[in-house]
């Protein structure tokens, strides 16, 4: 199949047509021309005013596959990748069982060079998530792993999050950690603050995040290695890391894309859509994430797509399971981020940094390259309703809405997805 792409701008830092516009032929699941030419082809896409990047790659979104396929498999975790703009996602090793040995990971990885959206596994840390043993992550890494952490759950075990950091370095491994001080966070619904007061509900403080960033980011000046913080969600938090960074750690991190666009206040109806983990913060917060999004503080943008059960959010909102879908939506986060920040700059942190934080390659706009690739119109008008959405769960805020911005193309071993 032959696809033109007429006149997208080109995002794709490797590329000699970084920031250019140009036409790109696509045949057969490689970049046969890229220049002022109208080439011949079976389907021509109009992409003036889009953006052609590397294609889009989510780290730590959740599948239930193995153990909780009702709330999401790995069939409709590519599909609800492919609408979103995604050829390639991280799962969590959240799973039942975890993804903890060579089996588990394999389970996930099969089939990938045949895929249009790829699943790579993110291997647990500890034995089933748990803090307490260490699993064996070098065997782990050869079998295929992009990364290591206990996903869902923080390391909270000084020891093993000192040993991961010496551990991993045998082989240039990333910890990723979601930093979070479960004993500060217990039994809370929200962020700890006004609205969390004025509705009754027990809060979840920022410094539950930041002292558990805190400790980390000092474990990691005295052991070495390399860690990346997952979905951080406080003013102090960027703050750290960004102190972290000018002090030379190897230290990264990533915010879900909705996170600096919504406050607590959305929780003033008891929206159990909206209950997340992180919580949804203050102004000041969600002004840092800004500001942190736009200095490189922060590198990755995720979905934080964490599907679950209509029975686990149709609940009174203490009783309602954490979590929301977000990998078809991720789009319209990215059109209304633009507003703050360059949009070129937030599309780096979702089609190249996401790699370069798990050592892996970017692809390359280049001639006879294959195509891996996500075109984005930013200006796109559309609904998230029961069509658009292609995962086996529905808790999300904006099902049901209009929405602008979306990936209308992805190409990835040799396969396409065009959205009509």
């Amino acid at each position: 199949m032959r696809v033109l792409l007429q006149s997208p701008r080109i995002v794709n830092t490797p590329s000699p047509f970084h920031l250019k516009k140009r036409n790109v032929l696509i045949v057969n699941g490689r970049i046969a021309e890229i220049g002022d030419k109208n080439y011949p082809a079976d389907k021509v896409i109009e992409a003036d005013g889009m953006i052609l990047t590397a294609g889009w790659f989510d780290v730590g979104t959740f599948t239930g596959d193995p153990g909780l396929e009702q709330r999401e498999d790995l069939l409709s975790l590519a599909r609800s990748a492919a609408a979103g703009g995604f050829t390639e996602v991280a799962v969590l090793p959240n799973t039942q069982p975890a993804i903890q040995t060579k089996n588990e990971v394999s389970y996930i990885t099969r089939g990938n060079e045949n895929r249009l959206v790829q699943i790579h596994a993110l291997a647990a840390v500890t034995k089933n998530c748990k803090g307490e043993e260490l699993t064996d992550m070098i065997d782990l890494h050869q079998a295929g792993a992009v990364g290591f952490t206990d996903g869902l759950k923080p390391l909270w075990h000084t020891d093993i999050f000192l040993k991961s950091l010496q551990y991993l370095q045998k082989f240039n491994g990333v910890l990723i950690d979601h930093a979070e001080d479960i004993w500060l966070d217990l039994f809370g619904q929200m962020h700890e603050g006004h609205q969390s007061t004025s509705l009754g509900l027990k809060g979840m403080p920022a410094i539950a995040e930041e002292v558990a960033v805190s400790k980390s980011l000092k474990l990691l000046e005295y052991a070495g290695g390399k860690l990346h913080f997952s979905k951080i969600s406080t003013a102090r938090s960027v703050n750290l890391i960004r102190a972290a960074k000018k002090k030379g750690l190897q230290v990264s991190c990533d915010c879900t894309a909705y996170q600096p666009l919504y406050l607590d206040t959305e929780l003033s109806r008891f929206d159990t859509y909206f209950k997340v983990k992180p919580p949804l913060r203050e102004k000041r917060d969600a002004d840092a994430l800004i500001k942190g999004l736009e200095d490189g503080t922060i590198d990755v943008l995720c979905s934080g797509h964490l599907p679950v059960e209509d029975e686990s959010k149709l609940l009174e909102f203490d009783q309602a399971d954490f979590g929301l879908i977000n990998l078809p939506s991720f789009g319209s986060q990215l059109t209304s981020l633009s507003k703050e920040i360059k949009l070129e700059d937030l599309l780096l942190k979702v089609a190249e940094n996401p790699r370069l934080v798990l050592g892996l390659d970017v692809p390359l706009l280049e001639v006879d390259q294959k195509a891996n690739l996500t075109l984005f119109d930013p200006n796109a008008e559309w609904e998230f309703n029961s069509e658009t959405n292609f995962s086996k769960s529905k808790n999300s805020p904006w099902l049901g809405k209009k929405l602008k911005g979306k990936a209308v193309a992805v190409f990835n071993n040799g396969k396409v997805r065009l959205d009509e």
